[in-house]
């Protein structure tokens, strides 16, 4: 019988005087050996059905939670539902941007599950070295997601919420203002829990699986199945996007499937936390309240090329692909459907077409339009957007943080004197000055214009990591390193979400439509 026994702090390192050079400019990695999944998640026995789901997926949950936000609530609904011709020449986008951004967080993430080391820190191997491209990294993650309107668009889902009616222009700011709590409230999740990213993971289990529920039976309700067959058809329906679309709206629709394109490497730091490969040999951020914090290597670690080795590196390479394609990528595909399809549905029969200011509340204001005898409709869609929503700027605010907090740990032997060696220190009142930061920027701009930037900035370093991604894995243990197909996905990604992201800078696109 499998048992599950008491967690412990993170894997010892065996320290054998071997090393392993990968790049430039970033210690050599001590060789070791990779720890068996059940040493690592505690298991009596072996791995099977029932302990892979409770104990050892759930990186993607986190990734999940922030995936079905902006672009599936906003983006997505905004670029279909003034269509009359609905997905048609859409959909085939969001399922190439799916695929290639699951393939793309897999390359990352075989680095990081064969060395421990957070992608953020990886990159600072690449030429010339690390001075370069960690700050260029959190770089290019700030300059997507440090605008704040996911915040802002759940304050439009909370405010009928909490006053039963719809806002008046005169109280955007009381909007903003609820979007500047939400940030407060992210604070304060971070706070608990024995890791910061098993909190987020719990949280957002519960919020993933709500919003998906109810996007699920909202849709059967209200949406005809001839609608349902064509919204599905398009993924494979080769067509060009409807006359007049946006390229601005494209770009945003592309970047935001799944999660956010070329940005997604961000993400990968939860399965150092989780334990996954060589994670845990590293440590974690621990929470505040409830949590011991252990010492977290400031460089990575990584295994010899054994029979035994390349076994275990087998299996927890199967546990990154079930957790990115099982979860991730199919979550993610129906998370942006299905609301789409909603309120493509709802515009159809109302006559009315979502606006930019409309978007965050127009599924429920609908809803509670076209189907007054079905009253629960309207707060249930509210709930489910504010969801949607704050899940996004949930893990997007955390990762604004440990992007940060993890590249100086990495790399500032004055940061780890100055901490301590307890990244906390500074993680939470850096946390505290973000958030007064992005509670000015929400006041710059409507929501949906801020994520628009946002999401069409996520495109530009599709154009850029991949190329360090390739160089990285080339140099990793033999039974871990990218195959002929790794090259072709990765490529691919630059071509794809680089030509969206031109044609977001030129105000001339490349193509009109």
């Amino acid at each position: 019988m499998v048992e599950m026994m008491e967690a412990e702090p993170r894997q010892k390192v065996a320290e054998s005087g071997e090393t392993m050079q990968i790049g430039k400019s970033r210690p050599p990695l001590p060789l070791t050996d990779l720890p068996e999944p059940e040493e690592v998640f505690k298991i009596k026995g072996r791995i099977g059905p029932k302990q892979l789901f409770l104990y050892v997926l759930g990186p993607s949950m986190i990734a999940l939670g922030v995936s079905i936000g902006s672009g599936e609530w906003l983006v997505g609904p905004r670029t279909v539902g003034g269509s009359s011709t609905g997905f048609i020449g859409i959909g085939w986008i969001v399922l190439v941007s799916a695929i290639l951004q699951v393939f793309y967080n897999v390359e990352v993430g075989r680095f990081t599950l064969a060395t421990g080391e957070a992608p953020v820190v990886a990159f600072g191997r690449v030429p010339p070295g690390f001075w370069l491209w960690t700050p260029l990294a959190v770089f290019l993650f700030y300059l997507a997601f440090i605008w704040g309107g996911w915040a802002q668009a759940a304050g439009e889902s909370l405010f009928p919420l909490i006053f039963g009616r719809a806002r008046t222009a005169a109280e955007l700011s009381t909007v903003k203002a609820l979007g500047v709590g939400l940030l407060f409230l992210v604070f304060g999740i971070t706070l608990f829990g024995r890791k910061i990213s098993r909190t987020l993971e719990i949280v957002n289990w519960f919020m993933v699986v709500f919003i998906l529920l109810s996007v699920v039976i909202i849709a059967i309700l209200v949406v005809p199945a001839a609608v349902w067959g064509n919204s599905f058809a398009s993924l494979v329906t080769p067509a060009a996007p409807p006359p007049g679309t946006s390229a601005t709206n494209l770009g945003a629709l592309a970047g935001f499937t799944a999660f956010a394109s070329g940005l997604n490497f961000v993400l990968i730091s939860y399965y150092r936390d989780k334990g996954y490969g060589m994670g845990s040999r590293i440590g974690f951020i621990a929470g505040l309240v409830g949590g011991k914090q252990e010492e977290i290597r400031a460089s990575g670690v990584t295994f010899r090329d054994t029979p035994e080795n390349a076994a275990r590196w087998r299996r927890w390479f199967r546990y990154l692909l079930y957790d990115q394609w099982g979860i991730f990528f199919v979550g993610a595909l129906f998370g942006m459907m299905l609301p789409t399809m909603i309120v493509y549905q709802l515009a159809q029969t109302s006559g009315r077409t979502p606006t930019e200011l409309t978007i965050p509340t127009f599924a429920a204001d609908q809803l509670g339009t076209l189907f007054p005898n079905m009253a629960f409709l309207r707060p249930w869609a509210l709930i489910a957007g504010f969801m949607i929503l704050f899940s996004t700027q949930l893990v997007v605010f955390e990762l604004l943080t440990r992007q940060f907090v993890d590249g100086a740990h990495a790399i500032s032997p004055r940061f780890r004197k100055f901490t301590g060696g307890d990244p906390r220190r500074f993680y939470y009142p850096f946390m505290l000055g973000l958030t007064l930061l992005i509670s000015a920027v929400i006041f710059l701009a409507p929501a949906f214009r801020l994520i628009q930037v946002s999401a069409n900035f996520s495109n530009l370093p599709a154009m850029i990591i991949p190329f360090a991604v390739i160089y990285l894995n080339r140099q990793l243990p033999k039974p871990a390193r990218l195959k002929w197909w790794s090259y072709v996905a990765l490529l691919l990604n630059v071509a794809f979400f680089g030509y969206f992201f031109i044609n977001f800078v030129l105000n001339d696109p490349l193509f009109r439509f």
